[in-house]
């Protein structure tokens, strides 16, 4: 990584470890950097989901430090108005009866003027591509576009960075296009973009850097060209290697 890039998350020492005992992290360190969609990879129980919670404020970790643009993550006030975590079962995530309440949700829930939850719903319906959509009810939408009325409602709490849990999973061919697609259009409009996937294949081709887990240690964090160069079958992680 070049050092002129703005790091986004510093994460140093990060350990956790569960009450039963369970270490999930151990002795963690690596830099995520601003305007990448970052891959983090590794079988299960590498720790990616631990490290997602974490760099999302739904846990703690239980020794090392943990920035977000310099400043500790434990001293932001609300964090889900600036990291905003799309989880793997869509469905989990709405709350509203159409698209235009689930959007609304967040922003109202904030108890945002009535004229600022307007301005970011009309927004983000035009951003995501749903205007055509927003009477519709909102669990009877493909799984792809739950995926990505998910996003909308992030986007809509004003969220500068968005985590993507297994983003592909359960998902039919035209659904995998569609997330493709959001994730085109969100690098396109900057943002921050950190992925956890199975189907490494499905999104290589978007991913600018590579962070691989196993058994809660990085082995590997880099550029995906230099990522692929030395994997290690023992990592637990497969990437197709174009050999032409």
């Amino acid at each position: 990584m070049e050092d002129k890039q703005e790091v986004l998350f510093s994460i140093r020492d990060v350990k956790k470890v569960f009450p039963n005992g369970f270490e999930a992290l151990s002795g963690l360190n690596l830099d995520i950097y601003k305007e990448e969609t970052s891959l983090i990879a590794g079988a299960n129980g590498s720790g990616k989901t631990v490290l997602m919670k974490i760099l999302s404020g739904l846990i703690q970790a239980t020794e090392g430090e943990v920035k977000y643009k310099g400043k500790l993550l434990n001293s932001y006030k609300n964090l889900n108005t600036l990291v905003g975590l799309v989880f793997q079962e869509a469905d989990s995530q709405i709350l509203g009866e159409t698209v235009e309440e689930d959007i609304s949700f967040g922003p109202e829930n904030l108890k945002l003027p009535k004229e600022e939850v307007e301005k970011r719903l009309l927004e983000t319906l035009s951003s995501l591509n749903l205007n055509e959509k927003k009477d519709f009810p909102a669990r009877l939408l493909s799984g792809g576009e739950k995926r990505r009325l998910a996003v909308a409602g992030v986007l809509a709490m004003g969220c500068e960075t968005i985590i993507m849990d297994e983003p592909f999973a359960n998902l039919d061919w035209p659904g995998v296009l569609q997330v493709k697609k959001i994730i085109s259009e969100l690098k396109e409009k900057k943002i921050n973009l950190i992925i956890l996937s199975h189907d490494i294949e499905k999104v290589i081709d978007q991913t600018d850097s590579i962070i691989i887990l196993n058994k809660g240690k990085l082995m590997a964090h880099g550029s995906k060209e230099d990522v692929v160069k030395i994997l290690d079958p023992d990592w637990g992680v497969k990437i197709y290697k174009n050999e032409d």
